[in-house]
């Protein structure tokens, strides 16, 4: 899937030196929306979804000492 992005972006470029403008952009707005599709299905899990619990952060309250 890699290879598909960098060959489109790589598309992308060669349009636009070959004064292709729109097709440039076409082939660079497919290029992003296939880099966040791919995104998407790296991150996904059947267990969490869409949630990125290795960056997820909690703050655990530590219990009161016993005045005495």
């Amino acid at each position: 899937m890699m290879l598909l992005i960098f060959a489109v972006l790589v598309a992308a470029l060669a349009l636009a030196w070959f004064d292709r403008e729109r097709l440039a952009i076409a082939a660079l707005i497919l290029c992003l929306v296939l880099s966040a599709g791919l995104f998407l299905w790296e991150v996904y899990s059947p267990k969490y979804g869409f949630a990125m619990p290795w960056i997820t952060v909690e703050r655990t309250l530590l219990p009161l000492a016993a005045e005495g």
